[in-house]
């Protein structure tokens, strides 16, 4: 992206009338003209059939349910709007909230994808959009610095254009909780992810968006609307001719910069952010001691007090009930035991990284890191081992870690043939049941359709060489293994 890309947001100010929608873009065009920007118009799509759950539709108690439904738009009237854009120069952009808005978002070939805040780590919606072609812009307001770690590991994993924007979920938000400065930590924390900056601030405020653009961010946000005699605009939307202030925004205030650190989420953040989540609700009834899957579960707005949200869903999550559980009724933190191998997977990279440390072993960067937990990562200590792959092509070569106490079960290759040298401390194996032990500077090649088994006593790091290595040419003798469909996590952003 050569240009600065502004995006105006819509949202929900084409007020449910499609003809205001139109109108609020092409008055912005307006305003655009003679800027050397790339700019850019942003839905957001609710498939709100679904995205409510039934027992909330209709209440007007519940703000967001009010303003959802109330400016409700059909297929046909979203795709007015986007003819509009597209005939104005605007490239599109869409949030969407559930997994079928971005079905609809690609049936609609609109440009990009924007993840709001409140669901940067819904990992059920992630994994959808993780399927697209699209580019990916995200927003981090009231996030931890592991929580955008593991976005961001999740996306350049799998070579997605991702682009983070520094964003403050208060709206208005106060001019003392910009803390601009945070685009330079973003900067420094992710380099090559681009960064930008979307904003809450009064719309008359312009000193923002030039400390913004002083600070490197490339993208920039902001709601817009069209103040009329019927609509009036909220406290944080610009109105056409306070985009254009904003387009000029010139010189001011050092000071906006704020801190670059990570506070926590401010209580009105959090409110705002745990307000916009999805809930996990029961789709049957279930007894307890039941482990909770999928299939168990759906994820619908709004959610309760007390209610596991759709963010605390995740593959490194296990939900046990500990009570029975009723079909339609919301998921409470209180009737689960919730278990999370995040931690296991953390400790486990810190010791790696000390094992390779230990025997001054260099690895390339950006080196993905692959976890083996055959039987669980519960019982990782026990059972599996890491893995680094330097280079896999017709000849392929790896690094492979085993902690101390670690076994690698038994396995055979059909088409790859592996040479093993090790490079720090011993390992135990077995080659067709014959056991022997190799220490460091030792070389041992195991040929095609030999069984093999390893131990290590007190952690061991050696060097792979082989021919190429395909995920399907792992034969294990035990076939629990195979059956174990999660028995790996991938790690990029590691070292």
């Amino acid at each position: 992206m050569t240009q600065p890309l502004f995006i105006f947001e819509m949202a929900n100010n084409h007020m449910g009338d499609t003809a205001h929608g139109i109108a609020i873009i092409r008055a912005i065009r307006e305003v655009c003209a003679g800027f050397p920007f790339q700019f850019a118009f942003k839905l957001q799509y609710r498939d709100l059939d679904t995205f409510i759950h039934p027992s909330f539709k209709g209440r007007d108690d519940v703000k967001y349910v009010k303003r959802f439904e109330e400016t409700r738009l059909g297929h046909e009237q979203f795709a007015a709007l986007l003819d509009a854009m597209r005939e104005c120069g605007f490239r599109t952009v869409c949030t969407p909230f559930d997994e079928k808005s971005v079905d609809l978002i690609e049936a609609q070939g609109i440009e990009i994808i924007k993840i709001a805040s409140c669901s940067l780590t819904d990992w059920p919606l992630l994994e959808r959009i993780a399927r697209t072609q699209k580019p990916i812009i995200a927003s981090t307001a009231g996030a931890l610095p592991e929580e955008v770690d593991q976005v961001v590991s999740f996306f350049t994993h799998r070579d997605k254009d991702l682009t983070l924007m520094h964003c403050v979920a208060e709206y208005p938000t106060p001019m003392a909780h910009l803390h601009i400065r945070r685009i330079d930590a973003l900067r420094a924390r992710y380099s090559g992810v681009r960064i930008g900056f979307s904003t809450h601030e009064s719309p008359d405020e312009t000193e923002p968006v030039l400390l913004a653009l002083a600070k490197g961010a490339t993208v920039f946000e902001k709601h817009v609307g069209l103040p009329t005699q019927k609509y009036a605009l909220n406290a944080y939307s610009a109105d056409p001719v306070q985009v254009r202030a904003w387009l000029l925004a010139a010189e001011r205030a050092l000071t906006l910069c704020g801190s670059e650190t990570w506070p926590q989420a401010t209580p009105a953040e959090t409110a705002s952010l745990t307000s916009l989540r999805r809930g996990v609700f029961l789709t049957r009834d279930l007894l307890a001691g039941t482990v909770l899957t999928d299939a168990d579960v759906c994820f619908a707005f709004p959610p309760v007090a007390g209610q596991i949200t759709a963010n605390q869903w995740s593959k490194y999550n296990r939900c046990v009930a500990t009570q029975p559980l009723t079909a339609g009724a919301p998921l409470l933190a209180e009737a689960i035991a919730l278990q999370n191998t995040r931690d296991s997977v953390l400790a486990t990279v810190i010791a790696v990284r000390q094992l390779l440390a230990e025997g001054n072993i260099v690895v390339p960067g950006k080196s993905n890191l692959e976890i083996s937990h055959h039987y669980g990562m519960e019982r990782f200590t026990e059972f599996g081992l890491t893995m680094i792959t330097v280079v896999n092509r017709e000849y392929c070569k790896k690094l492979l870690v085993m902690l101390p106490g670690q076994t690698h079960p038994e396995q055979y290759h059909e088409q790859k043939e592996e040479t093993f040298v090790i490079l720090h401390g011993e390992l135990t194996l077995w080659l067709d049941g014959e056991q022997r032990v190799a220490r460091r500077g030792d070389v041992v090649t195991v040929q095609r359709k030999t069984r093999h088994k390893f131990h290590a006593g007190r952690g061991v790091v050696f060097e792979e060489i082989s021919s190429t290595h395909y995920a399907s040419d792992s034969f294990y003798t035990d076939p629990a293994i195979a059956a174990n469909p999660h028995r790996k996590t991938l790690l990029t952003h590691w070292l």
